[in-house]
């Protein structure tokens, strides 16, 4: 514990040396509410910002800072713009938002920029929904347990926001899964009651204020963690996608020490294992086919399907529950209509419109790779993802195939829930390759035909006159 608050000590020195002057337009944070969400292993964190243009020009933008022990665990900044009078229902314009990089910043801390709809003009203020959203930032400590104690973690962070703005007025509140909270750092005013701790309000911070804290409490959520899925959607022009998930799935929460037994878990599962978890939920699209949940032995039983008009729902159990460090893999399969996912837009290209990410519900993904398969004979794919993504092209050959299947590569890490949004993927195809393959096998029997008459016809026996 000394040598966490000593660290964290030489990061508030680091910080408070910063000048005031880094903040290169003029704008201040009126007031601003952060809610932290540490219930499950994701961090979800939510900012309402009210800024406030204090200079003599317009600015198109504002800057997000992160520090060094939350850039790496960053999965996804979104920011919302808040539209329309307080009397009425605001509604949200959505902003982009980017990474970018500061001269004058410290060593390792990460800035976002986010860009207005419109410049805010002199004495204009303007309210922004913020969320991030942070993976593997609770650390477990005791980093092993026995199956019958609880998991307990580190929550690392500062009391007060960390930005390049001075803020006049903030508030945090930091809500916990369960009222057991073994201890926190105090920064005044703080208090906490019942979930929750809340920190401030803190009045006229300057720029790059920050005070760290440290929050020690019980999370028994299960820390489910797929270090590795491959996704492969092939696409088939003759009536369905076919859709196969490899995973290599994890429990990312305290490892687990001692000897296991399987007759304890049973009984007294509310008290034994309490952090493990022995199923998950997929969802999938509606209207699934064919589906499959095996691993290297074979066929899990323990799956059950529910299937609905918006959606289905896969309940799988893993052949052993999951205890912290546990690995299990596995491959989940099915098939969906292909008039669901694949349409022609209007300059003739056809599209592939399904959903990225991980159908499993809660879970990290620390490796996602996605591959559509073309059909054979596609041309010049491209693909329109929402946020970046690494893209590569492979030939994959199937049953029939003369040159190859033209298969599109997507790559991303450390992916989310919220990353579970539609993507496209476009391709030129001409219709006369559909007629490839039953050319082929109606030449094979053809041929096969023919050998056999000529086979029947012909006299190979040996013999004088």
């Amino acid at each position: 514990m000394t040598a966490l608050v000593g660290a964290f000590s030489i990061i508030l020195a680091i910080f408070l040396s910063l000048p005031a002057g880094s903040s290169s337009h003029d704008l201040q944070i009126v007031n601003a509410e952060r809610r932290i969400d540490v219930s499950s292993h994701i961090v979800k964190t939510f900012l309402t910002l009210k800024v406030e243009n204090t200079g003599k020009n317009s600015v198109p933008n504002m800057l997000l800072a992160f520090p060094p022990t939350q850039i790496t665990h960053l999965a996804t900044v979104q920011a919302m713009a808040t539209v329309g009078k307080k009397k009425k229902k605001p509604t949200y314009l959505p902003l982009d938002v980017k990474p970018t990089d500061q001269p004058d910043a410290p060593s390792d801390t990460g800035y976002f920029s986010i860009l207005f709809a419109k410049p805010l003009g002199p004495g204009e203020t303007l309210s922004l929904e913020v969320l991030y959203i942070l993976t593997h930032s609770l650390e477990p400590f005791p980093a092993e347990i026995s199956e019958s104690e609880p998991q307990l973690v580190y929550y690392h962070d500062s009391a007060v926001i960390l930005s390049p703005y001075h803020i006049k007025q903030q508030t945090t509140f930091i809500k916990m899964p369960s009222v057991k909270v073994e201890s926190f750092t105090s920064v005044e005013p703080a208090n906490r009651a019942g979930k929750e701790i809340k920190y401030g309000p803190y009045e006229n911070r300057p720029p790059y204020s920050y005070a760290p804290i440290i929050i020690h409490f019980e999370n028994s959520s299960p820390f489910a963690v797929v270090e590795e899925l491959v996704r492969e959607i092939e696409i088939s022009h003759w009536g369905s996608l076919q859709i196969t998930e490899s995973y290599r799935l994890a429990h990312g929460g305290a490892r687990h020490k001692g000897v296991f037994s399987r007759v304890e878990y049973q009984s007294r599962h509310s008290l034994s294992g309490a952090s493990s978890f022995k199923n998950l939920l997929a969802v999938l699209p509606p209207r699934v086919d064919s589906v499959y949940y095996r691993d290297e032995i074979g066929n899990i039983s323990s799956s059950r399907l529910r299937t609905g008009f918006r959606k289905s729902e896969l309940e799988i159990e893993p052949r052993y529950p999951l205890l912290g460090g546990w690995r299990a893999t596995f491959v989940i399969g099915y098939r969906v209509p292909l008039e669901d996912f694949l349409f022609e837009s209007p300059d003739g290209r056809r599209y592939l419109n399904f959903t990225f990410g991980c159908p499993l519900v809660e879970t990290v993904v620390d490796k996602l790779t996605v591959k559509v398969v073309l059909p054979e004979g596609s041309r010049d794919p491209s693909a329109v993802v929402p946020f970046p993504v690494g893209q590569d092209l492979e030939v994959k050959y199937s049953y029939l195939d003369v040159v190859g299947r033209t298969v599109l590569v997507l790559k991303k890490n450390n992916t989310v829930p919220t990353h579970n949004v539609p993507f496209q993927v476009y391709y030129t195809f001409k219709p006369i390759f559909m007629l490839a393959e039953p050319f082929m096998l109606v030449s094979a029997f053809f041929l096969f035909f023919v050998a056999s008459l000529a086979y029947i016809h012909i006299d190979l026996t040996i013999g004088g006159k």
